[in-house]
């Protein structure tokens, strides 16, 4: 039999439902399409909560060997770095009670004045500890998970800092716990106070400088920014309480054919280093809502309109 005349067609019964091409643009639409509605409505929030949920334990008995390991090697810590570690604690702890009480004075102070010029008062802001978990696996961000969540009254936008200054935000809240993305995530912007000139700007995150920086954008290239200049929040955006360190500024370049400078900055916050850390509610949240505006009086009259009135015709 010749080879041409074989058929190579598969039997009738393995030739059922539709082909595989229209199952791959099928299932391609139907992922684009939650895709989509995830982002616009949000609609595996539940979803995602009751998993995350439901994944808790599992997470915490995975946690544990690494939380042994850590156990292990801070129970057979050298005396010796324990007792520098303590002396630089304690001095400075020292500093800090020093500038306390400088601190409460200045708090004094303003109070005072902000009740002579009738200035409305500074918010407080509801803070609370909390623990670094780990790392998210995500490889294109950057963000961690820390031990409080909805149950704790953890909300959204929350700002999180360490005992140097502000990490990053808070982004996701589940109910055992939160997701955190940091300052140095390309797609974080914070609003900051230059503390030496007074200037405000908004610093994004630059994941490729010093593997893990900021950048000040949109800064004219005769702007009054130095090396070493502190940056703090400037409270404007309702979000982040003001005055805390954020970054400082590494290197600043001008360029005669721009008219912008690159200003890049380095963290103040230990950023991959911190294990404590503390959440701070955003300031928004205490912000009375807005007065609703007083209905207009009827007065009864026409709105005017192009009508006009009709003119007598002349006499002939």
């Amino acid at each position: 039999m010749p080879l041409g005349t074989l058929d190579r067609a598969p039997p009738p019964f393995f030739r059922q439902g539709p082909s595989a091409l229209s199952k791959l643009v099928f299932f391609s639409a139907l992922a684009l399409f939650l895709m989509v509605a995830d982002v616009r409505f949000r609609i595996t929030q539940p979803l995602r909560l009751a998993i995350a949920a439901v994944l808790q334990p599992v997470q915490w008995l995975a946690l544990q060997p690494i939380s042994a390991a850590r156990n292990f090697s801070d129970y057979f810590t050298k005396l010796a770095t324990a007792q520098a570690a303590e002396n630089g604690v304690r001095r400075k702890l020292a500093a800090q009670s020093t500038r306390a009480g400088q601190v409460d004075l200045l708090q004094l102070e303003n109070a005072r004045l902000r009740n002579l010029l009738g200035l409305r008062q500074t918010l407080p802001s509801d803070a609370q500890a909390a623990e670094v978990l780990y790392d998210a696996a995500d490889i294109y961000s950057r963000k961690l998970i820390i031990d409080k969540g909805a149950g704790q009254h953890i909300g959204l936008g929350s700002s999180v800092m360490d005992e140097s200054g502000v990490l990053g935000q808070v982004t996701r809240v589940y109910p055992m716990v939160s997701e955190v993305t940091l300052l140095v995530d390309r797609d974080q912007a914070i609003p900051v106070l230059n503390t030496r000139t007074g200037a405000r700007s908004v610093a994004f995150g630059d994941p490729a400088f010093d593997g893990g920086g900021l950048e000040l954008r949109f800064m004219a290239a005769n702007a009054d920014v130095l090396a070493g200049d502190l940056l703090t929040t400037s409270g404007v955006d309702g979000v982040y309480p003001p005055g805390l360190p954020v970054a400082h500024v590494a290197k600043v370049e001008r360029r005669a054919d721009s008219a912008f400078a690159r200003i890049y900055c380095t963290p103040a916050a230990a950023i991959g280093a911190s294990r404590h850390v503390m959440v701070i509610s955003p300031v928004s949240g205490q912000i009375a809502p807005r007065p609703e505006a007083a209905p207009e009086p009827a007065t009864g009259k026409k709105p005017a309109g192009k009508s006009r009135l009709a003119q007598p015709e002349a006499a002939p």
